[in-house]
């Protein structure tokens, strides 16, 4: 007998509104899980060049290759692994950061405090935790300045992982570490901005400080064209370059100023359709402005925040993440490496600072009421999550370079002692959780069948007159013409 949940429904049934609310996150954690496995592609290939005597020069000279821009007396430039890829290429990762804690925070888990006060609680204390055990072991050492390495948890992986373990993972352990990591970024980006930032140029500062303004004015003003925001996103960018302060903080602030409510709401779109279905005559002037009425109206029925992430998502995923695991990743191993107090020091913040901190936190913000375990997920269930978050690459190696960007030798350490720690992270996180979840032949929620999944037979194009996955909120930057602002469905969270 065939299950009901596999019977696809009638096609001009509308779908109830969980399964148009999951799409975009079951979207994101395919994004995530196939991103993770190149990720982890890349990072291979990085390690056997620069450990293969036949290329090991050539690895390490290509990314010491100049680029640069110079237009007249004005010269921009800097090696293609430092400059190219760490300030330049990781703005845009940062931007999709901003892009995600933005949607969390208005249409996501970290928008009800209820909601958002286990991640929070389990996050801080996978921040505060890590970093107490690297503190404690390098107390007094020039390798102090590394304490922010082992704070980060990288999603992609930790999807991925999920991915593999298969159903047996709860879908509320799945939201748990999503909304976590979303939480770990902001940690991080608040720890890059106060602690690794560079002599400060006020004026350059300054200069920024205009660019947002700029960036918020358009913004209320009404202006869509991206090309317009590109290049002040660019003037702020280089403004923060020259600032000291670190280029990528302007990506996620950027990302924190993106609408995230639809300009124009599905009652106005119904309305143009209908009229552009009466008034579109044969081919002429008139047709043409009808069709570019509807354009219009159809783009900007999504918000700003949602089409720029599902835009920029995939390019983050597939090509920025992998660049930067080629450029940063490579280090030669050595055995006296492995065993560097740094290396050390960061392998433990991760393996047991991760577990143990969010373990702790999480049971704290539940015994004084403040949150309650999801569905599916215990206490060492949790345990198992947490040694699972323990996976800090991205992040991680991001921070290694901002603390001991001019010493090879305390780098190498800081990226091994990644390696280490992300690689047990990954074993006892997947050993725990096996013994503690048992197999299921379906997801727990039911919510795994193949109409949630973006482009798959669930998708509905004949919602009810007032039928809308949308929240009602406010946001200030995006005047609605229908009187109605829809905030994009939450997509989980990013990665890294």
């Amino acid at each position: 007998m065939a299950k009901l949940s596999n019977v696809p429904m009638h096609p001009s049934l509308p779908k109830p509104p969980v399964r148009r609310l999951m799409r975009p996150l079951l979207h994101f954690l395919q994004i995530e899980s196939a991103s993770g496995v190149i990720l982890l592609v890349c990072t291979v290939i990085a390690l056997i060049l620069a450990n293969l005597e036949a290329t090991q020069q050539w690895y390490h000279s290509l990314w010491h290759t100049y680029v640069g821009l110079q237009l007249g007396s004005f010269t921009l430039g800097g090696e293609l692994g430092h400059f190219f890829i760490n300030d330049v290429l990781m703005t845009i990762f940062f931007f999709v950061v901003g892009l995600e804690i933005k949607r969390e925070l208005v249409a996501g888990e970290l928008r009800d405090p209820k909601k958002a006060a286990l991640p929070v609680a389990a996050a801080l204390g996978g921040m505060v935790v890590p970093a107490a055990i690297y503190m404690a072991l390098q107390w007094g050492q020039p390798g102090f300045r590394g304490w922010g390495i082992p704070m980060a948890t990288d999603i992609a992986f930790v999807v991925g992982i999920m991915v593999l373990l298969g159903h047996r993972i709860p879908f509320g352990l799945k939201i748990l570490l999503l909304s976590l990591a979303i939480v770990d970024d902001i940690g991080a980006v608040i720890v890059i901005a106060v602690f690794y930032t560079a002599d400060l140029n006020g004026l350059m500062l300054i200069l920024a400080g205009v660019g947002f303004l700029v960036t918020y004015t358009l913004n209320r003003l009404g202006v869509r064209a991206v090309p317009t925001y590109v290049v002040v996103g660019a003037f702020i960018w280089l403004a923060f370059y020259k600032s000291g302060v670190h280029p990528t903080i302007a990506g996620v602030l950027l990302g924190l100023l993106t609408p995230a409510s639809a300009w124009v709401g599905d009652a106005t779109l119904r309305e143009v359709l209908q009229d552009a279905l009466l008034r579109a005559p044969g081919p002429g002037p008139e047709r043409y402005q009808v069709l570019r009425e509807v354009g219009f109206t159809a783009r900007e029925c999504i918000s700003p925040l949602e089409r720029l992430e599902l835009a920029l998502h995939p390019w983050v995923g597939f090509a920025i993440m992998p660049l930067f695991a080629l450029a940063n990743a490579g280090v030669h191993i050595e055995l006296d490496e492995i065993t560097n107090s740094i290396a050390v020091a960061v392998a433990l913040g991760l393996l047991f600072g991760k577990p143990i901190g969010i373990f702790l936190f999480g049971y704290l913000a539940v015994r004084v009421g403040l949150a309650r375990l999801p569905q599916g997920v215990d206490w060492k269930v949790l345990l198992g999550g947490g040694s699972l978050a323990g996976i800090g690459f991205t992040m991680s190696l991001f921070v290694t370079g901002l603390a001991f960007g001019n010493d090879p030798h305390r780098l190498a350490s800081g990226k091994i002692g990644t390696f280490m720690g992300s690689l047990l992270s990954v074993l006892a996180g997947t050993t725990l959780l096996l013994l503690f979840l048992p197999y299921r032949n379906k997801p727990l929620l039911g919510l795994g069948d193949s109409s949630l999944e973006p482009g798959g037979s669930g998708q509905n194009n004949n919602l009810a007159p007032n039928d809308s996955s949308s929240h009602e909120v406010s946001t200030a930057g995006s005047p609605d013409i229908s009187h109605t602002k829809s905030v994009s469905p939450p997509r989980g969270s990013d990665g890294r």
